[in-house]
């Protein structure tokens, strides 16, 4: 089954309405990608809406983080209506830093991600051990355990392909997230392929049509040997997706179009 592979930004607390211009004008001007891709931009929810009309329409933008609530009185929180209506189209679920400084649970993951596609996003859903947990050898049983309670929402999503449609997962190792280090190809490859059966386990076909893609510590240097192994299905990228020109050059890459300068 062909799946439209993702290359997607995560500007966590990074980057002014300055910046948004001129990243925008640099995406504009090297044009869309020339094969199928899907790409998209997690801006601070600050900037959302300005990203939301700044950029190409060959680019799509997503929020943060969403409420598991649908409104109400949750201080400093975005509700998923709020930012479909900013002009979100995407949305992160279980980023390890929300996680970890934050507190979410599965389960509260879980409902993130349903209340997304209930308000017509796509939920991005990250998952990923500790380098303690690789270690002691528990990566399969965290993910699962990650993965587990929304089973059920994978299996009640629309999983074709495209912006709107079901749900994606990212495999994000929290120890390559910022370090600077990245899981090998055979790493990375070797846990998508776990997290493919498990979904096809829970629902025959699932695990074939849901796109799953890699992150943590991404970069020009990598993209390529990853997005060869046919259970990447494209990245969810930090600190390279800041600077335009290498999140261009990534682009570039993963289309075979060349690692030349950015135009």
């Amino acid at each position: 089954m062909k799946r439209t592979p993702i290359v997607a930004g995560n500007w966590k607390m990074n980057l002014l309405g300055s910046d948004v211009t001129a990243y925008a004008g640099s995406l504009a001007a090297a044009g869309p990608p020339e094969t199928d891709l899907d790409i998209v931009l997690f801006p601070t929810p600050v900037y959302l809406a300005a990203v939301a009309r700044a950029m190409p329409d060959w680019a799509s933008v997503g929020a943060q983080d969403v409420h598991a609530e649908e409104k109400g009185a949750y201080t400093g929180d975005v509700a998923a209506g709020q930012a479909r209506d900013a002009g979100a189209v995407w949305t992160l679920a279980g980023h390890s830093e929300r996680r970890q400084y934050h507190g979410e649970s599965n389960t509260e993951v879980a409902r993130k991600a349903e209340r997304a596609l209930g308000a017509g996003l796509t939920p991005v859903v990250c998952v990923g051990e500790t380098l303690e947990q690789r270690q002691q050898g528990e990566t399969e049983a965290i993910l699962d355990a990650q993965l587990a309670p929304v089973l059920a929402v994978l299996d009640a999503a629309d999983t074709d392909t495209g912006a709107g449609g079901g749900a994606v997962l990212a495999y994000e190792p929290v120890w390559a997230i910022g370090t600077g280090l990245s899981a090998s190809p055979e790493i990375a490859a070797a846990v998508h392929g776990h997290l493919r059966q498990a979904l096809n386990d829970h629902c025959s076909g699932l695990g074939d049509a849901a796109r799953i893609l890699y992150g943590g510590s991404v970069n020009a240097d990598n993209c390529e040997d990853l997005l060869a192994r046919p259970d990447i299905d494209g990245f969810l990228i930090g600190g390279a997706s800041l600077d335009p020109a290498s999140f261009l050059r990534i682009i570039r890459l993963c289309t075979g179009s060349g690692s030349g300068p950015a135009p």
